[in-house]
């Protein structure tokens, strides 16, 4: 990052993000990139050129960019989300079918968004086989199909399968460089030229011109040459955390969400668990009154994972005693 060559990226002039923006749209089949500051703003950028004001967007059910972007889509694009039943972050075809609105009578359908991984979920994988059956659907309704692949590099990995077979039904996919990957920022927004060219406008409009920005593009740069190919090892260790878990008294897991890198804990107290397991060194999220949330990544260690099972069988010993 320090070494890094950098130009004015606002005029698209850094060749250290340019290398960047090029080399993931080659790899994932795409005629270009835009480096963004958060997968937040990429995916907003994306509904915003692909909407019309007073559109919808149909979501699966527990998207990103309805639970965790802050009504975005409203304030931004001036559209409203759609969602769809989504067991285990996956939509059926025709229920998204039958969320296409034509009627005078009803706001107009402007967009379909799927996400892969499915965060809320519980990190579950979105089937390739589904994903080309949304993007005919797309298709034959005339509508573009954007995809949240804030760990879409996750889903590959789990689906065996190439980036660019993975992007192939979508017409613009958000790939973020912080997640497994390890960036400490930046998500990537690909899509053709001309969506890229409208994108880069809303970019600088939502104040996302980071100038001489090859700084940040160079570390992502690393994430996608060295950090897609170990995806598996944090994967295999969710599994061994989240088979850990589900053996200790008052923890329910369900093991058929943990298909990458999260498991989700279903506790008595969540907020309390959380604190006992940091003020013994183990950080985790509590995100309601009773889940819990556990990520492994290219820091955690197999000895971590132990560490964390023996952590929480002591605490949950400790509360029941």
């Amino acid at each position: 990052m320090e070494g890094a060559e950098v130009g004015d990226d606002v005029y698209a002039e850094d060749p250290t993000v340019n290398r960047l923006q090029d080399a993931l749209a080659e790899r994932a089949g795409f005629e270009a990139g835009l480096l963004m500051p958060s997968g937040t703003m990429s995916n907003q950028v994306a509904i915003a050129v692909h909407t019309r004001r007073g559109e919808e967007v149909i979501i699966p059910e527990g998207a990103h960019v309805y639970e965790y972007e802050l009504g975005s889509m409203a304030v931004i694009s001036g559209a409203l989300p759609r969602a769809v039943p989504a067991p285990l972050g996956v939509p059926e075809v025709a229920d998204i079918r039958a969320a296409v609105h034509r009627s005078v009578h009803q706001a107009p359908t402007g967009l379909i968004v799927l996400e892969n991984t499915h965060n809320k979920a519980g990190g579950t994988v979105v089937p390739l086989e589904r994903c080309r059956e949304v993007g005919q659907l797309a298709r034959e309704e005339g509508l573009p199909l954007h995809l949240d692949g804030a760990r879409g590099f996750n889903a590959v990995a789990s689906l065996g399968t190439t980036l660019a077979e993975f992007c192939a039904p979508f017409d613009s996919v958000s790939l973020c460089l912080s997640k497994g990957l390890a960036a400490p920022v930046g998500t990537v927004l690909l899509g053709s030229r001309e969506f890229i060219r409208e994108a880069h406008r809303y970019r600088k409009m939502l104040g996302g011109g980071m100038r001489q920005a090859g700084v940040v593009a160079a570390a992502g740069l690393v994430a996608v040459e060295t950090m897609t190919e170990r995806l598996g090892e944090d994967h295999a260790r969710a599994r061994t955390l989240a088979e850990g878990l589900a053996r200790l008294p008052g923890v329910e897991v369900n093991l058929a969400a943990v298909q990458t890198n999260m498991v989700y804990l279903d506790v008595t107290d969540a907020g309390g668990f959380a604190q006992r397991m940091e003020a013994a060194g183990v950080r985790v999220g509590a995100l309601g009154p009773r889940t819990v949330r556990l990520v492994t990544h290219y820091e955690v260690t197999d000895d971590d994972v132990r560490r964390t099972l023996e952590t929480a069988e002591r605490n949950l010993a400790a509360v029941s005693a």
